[in-house]
């Protein structure tokens, strides 16, 4: 019987060079146990070429095979699309012959809007909510855990009387406080209309729980306003951090009132000359000055723009000091749950103009998430900061199985176009939920099916009783969703045999509280919680545990029987593409790749009872955990071995680990590849070393050309010639 074949996916940035010389060497070892890697291609390029019919619409068929009970793929950190990324990818697609049309930004007619809905389809979070049909266990791998604390990465200490702070908007005004929550009785159509006229209508399930809620513009304003001026007063660092790549409708209009709270005076001065040149402010100061470019006024508006800068308003969090580049730069540039890790992780401080660290207030304008940053800086600021050496480990089970609290990358939030009322209406026209907005305000509706949530509890039991240590379910009665899932979980808990576990429910601020008072002690804790807070969570703990949440084992067990392994975030692999581009440095981890192929490999072995398929899976472990302690990592500099050196050293140990296996198959295959690669090791290092320093063409940053880059990185003749003779 022919094991089945695992999916690798084809993506974007660094992860995506990685891949082109990590894959042959994958391929190369799992070949010899029957299991054969493949690529799809779900970068933004594909997905382009795919909405405009010029390639296969890979992620579509990936829809498909994690409904599978043997479904199984590694998911790489992919691109979550602004406007201004997808309207470069499309830029380099043309320049390189793709006859494909511009995004029409503001489209005029049906034929506009009908391109621009097509181009939609790959901005935000495209991905997940087609390929999530699990809900999430993320964990860091003992070996990674005692790894960081036996080589503890830096975090910076918080001052003895530190300033810093987050600041959320309270009351009624935001998302969480204007959140209503009801459960379907039964499958049925619902309309979602504002003053009657139809928004949307939804096919809602038997048993799904639906959340309508919005963000009150008039509040938002209000609360902008009065955070710039209390850092003034507090003499902090601005600074504003949302997530306009997911949230991709929401978040780039709150970035663009945060952007004109900011610049006032700017925006009121020369509003007529932004409304003749059609400046979004939600696309950032990137697209203004694209826009401003060589108009008559270009000179006075970046001067009056610098002015504010340079005045005695509250100094702004940047980008980039050296190049002059600020948190307004563009939607896209602060992600929320890589930024605030970063203000934890350097106590409490972001950069200002002149490349100082500063004490910062982060803004983060919805509680729902808020709550969660505030309580992690104010617990740093009262209580100093971590000990890497000594910390324990948060866990992570999430919901976010078939779209469950998908914010943002669905089709059910609107900016509304006039005040009135929004109801959300039952098939037999019962008003489910009411909603009095004002125009501008951004209505939203979140959906979770049932079938997750029981599938949630099953998890959170199963790690709970592995693991031996408290889970805490983060929900808090007093949100209307939360309520609705706790009557769920009580009832679905009952289903289970839970004696002797320790499972709790607690609101956010509570939660983690209780999560940090433990990690201080050194023990670890199990956070059960919905989508959203995943992201954030499984974000901001690894980073301070382990330096990187790209090392987090990410599993998600699909639902259908098959499972979905993601790698980690990319949230610097722009950054990483900029030095490779200049220097041939790719200073990439792929640690992430190879615990997720461990797990990948083992879920087959097991699934299979196949013995040769297990022992290749134990000689991985053993190459991961020699990785680990022979401190193999990338360097960040130029001139030091980086991501394909980092590649070499994994097939080193993989193949020694292989040839001193009980299966002799496998021994006698590797061990020749074992001898072979720890005898050319010098000459493997050197020809890796000495494309060091030296500018890369690889023909394209969304796009690149295979051929280009896989000569990029695998420079290494006599490692190819080994590899590629197993």
């Amino acid at each position: 019987m022919s094991l089945p074949k695992i999916i690798w996916s084809k993506i974007d940035e660094a992860p995506a060079l990685a891949t082109y010389s990590l894959l042959p060497i994958v391929n190369a070892f799992t070949q010899a146990a029957g299991v054969e890697v493949v690529t799809s291609d779900i970068s933004l390029a594909g997905r382009v070429l795919a909405a405009m019919g010029l390639a296969e619409d890979e992620l579509s068929k990936l829809g498909e095979v994690v409904l599978q009970p043997d479904g199984n793929i590694i998911k790489l950190p992919n691109i979550s699309a602004s406007v201004g990324q997808l309207k470069d990818c499309i830029a380099e697609l043309q320049g390189q012959g793709y006859d494909i049309p511009n995004y029409p930004e503001n489209p005029a007619n049906d034929e506009e809007k009908a391109l621009q809905a097509k181009y939609s389809t790959c901005l935000g979070s495209a991905v997940n909510p087609v390929l999530r049909e699990g809900n999430s266990d993320r964990r860091a791998a003992k070996a990674v855990k005692k790894f960081a604390q036996n080589n503890p990465h830096k975090l910076r200490a918080f001052s003895e009387n530190s300033k810093a702070y987050v600041a959320h908007m309270e009351g009624n005004g935001d998302f969480f406080g204007n959140e209503k929550s009801v459960t379907s009785a039964k499958d049925q159509k619902v309309t979602i209309a504002l003053n009657g006229n139809t928004l949307t209508t939804i096919d809602a399930l038997e048993g799904e729980i639906l959340d309508g809620t919005f963000m009150s513009v008039a509040a938002l304003k209000t609360f902008y306003k009065k955070t710039i001026e209390d850092a003034k007063a507090n003499d902090v660092l601005w600074s504003l951090h949302l997530k306009a790549t997911m949230m991709k409708i929401s978040d780039p209009i709150m970035f663009g009132y945060g952007f004109v709270a900011f610049f006032e005076e700017v925006f009121a001065k020369h509003a007529e000359t932004f409304k003749e040149l059609n400046v979004n402010p939600n696309q950032g100061m990137s697209d203004l000055e694209k826009k401003i470019k060589g108009h008559a006024k270009e000179a006075e508006i970046k001067a009056d723009f610098l002015a504010v800068l340079e005045s005695d308003s509250p100094k702004l969090a940047m980008v980039d000091s050296d190049k002059g580049t600020t948190n307004f730069n563009a939607s896209n540039d602060v992600i929320i749950d890589a930024s605030m890790p970063v203000v934890v992780r350097e106590g409490g401080k972001q950069w200002d103009r002149n490349g100082d660290a500063v004490e910062c207030v982060a803004v983060i304008p919805d509680s729902t998430y808020g709550m969660f940053h505030a309580e992690m800086v104010a617990d740093c600021v009262a209580n100093g900061q971590y000990d890497v050496t000594t910390m324990g480990t948060m866990q992570n089970i999430g919901l976010m199985a078939q779209k469950a609290e998908e914010y943002g990358s669905h089709p059910t939030t609107f900016e509304l176009a006039e005040a009135g009322t929004v109801t959300v209406t039952a098939e037999d026209g019962t008003v489910l939920m009411s909603f009095e907005c004002e125009a501008g305000d951004i209505w939203r509706m979140s959906r979770t099916k049932d079938i997750p949530i029981k599938d949630w509890v099953r998890l959170t039991v199963e790690r709970t009783r592995l693991e031996n240590i408290p889970a805490i379910f983060w929900l808090d009665e007093n949100r209307a969703h939360d309520a609705e899932v706790k009557k769920k979980v009580d009832a679905y808990l009952a289903d289970f045999d839970t004696t002797g576990l320790d499972i709790q429910f607690m609101n956010v601020t509570d939660a983690t509280r209780f999560t940090n008072a433990r990690i201080r002690e050194g023990k670890n804790t199990i956070a059960v919680t919905g989508n959203v807070l995943r992201d954030h969570l499984t974000d901001m703990y690894p980073i301070l545990e382990l330096g990187t949440s790209a090392k987090m084992l990410s599993i998600v067990p699909l639902i259908a029987g098959g499972g979905l392994y993601e790698t980690g975030a990319g949230g610097s692999a722009p950054k990483h593409v900029d030095q490779f581009l200049a220097e041939g440095h790719l200073r990439w981890d792929s640690l992430g790749e190879f615990l997720a192929l461990a797990e990948s490999l083992r879920f087959i072995g097991q699934k299979h009872n196949d013995e040769k398929l297990a022992a290749l899976t134990a000689g991985l472990d053993a190459a991961n955990e020699g990785y680990l302690d022979n401190n193999k990592e990338p360097g960040r500099k130029v001139g030091q071995p980086d991501n394909k050196a980092s590649h070499f050293y994994l097939a080193q140990y993989w193949a020694d680990a292989l040839a001193a296996s009980d299966n002799t198959e496998l021994a006698e295959k590797f061990a020749p590849v074992a001898k072979a690669l720890k005898e050319n090791e010098d000459t493997i290092m050197a020809e890796l070393l000495a494309v060091e320093g030296k500018a890369q063409d690889i023909g394209g940053y969304f796009h690149p050309n295979d051929e280009l880059a896989e000569k990029a990185m695998r420079p290494s003749a006599t490692l190819n010639a080994i590899i590629d003779a197993i």
